[in-house]
């Protein structure tokens, strides 16, 4: 099973990127520009991985990520933080958040962090 990985950003140039190296990596990758209801997004393409900009329409990442993390269905999904905003770290201890991927970023660096996030058993 190929990992599956959701992205929210709302640069359409940075998705079309994102998801074409990935896809290279072999990973099956969704994107959106808006995220308007995340758990139900989350329960109809059950990403193993979620790439979240800070700055998604229409409530912010930030407030998604959290909702995500209340959640117990989607509490243990590792969620990581797309963004060029400064201090990612203490954005991420905050909101609980998994890790961060700052842009812009080396495509090596998105590989591997998200492969370090990757859940067992999956590829």
């Amino acid at each position: 099973m190929k990992t599956k990985i959701l992205i929210y950003d709302d640069d359409a140039d940075i998705l079309f990127l994102s998801k074409t190296i990935l896809s290279k990596h072999g990973f099956e990758v969704t994107t959106r520009t808006r995220c308007e209801d995340i758990l139900n997004e989350l329960k109809s393409f059950q990403p193993h991985i979620v790439l979240m900009d800070l700055s998604i329409p229409t409530d912010g990442g930030e407030k998604h990520v959290q909702i995500a993390k209340q959640n117990p269905d989607t509490r243990k999904l590792p969620v990581l933080i797309f963004s060029a905003r400064r201090e990612l770290q203490s954005i991420c201890e905050r909101i609980e958040a998994d890790g961060w991927i700052e842009k812009p970023f080396e495509i090596q660096t998105l590989v591997d962090v998200i492969k370090s996030h990757i859940p067992d058993g999956v590829n």
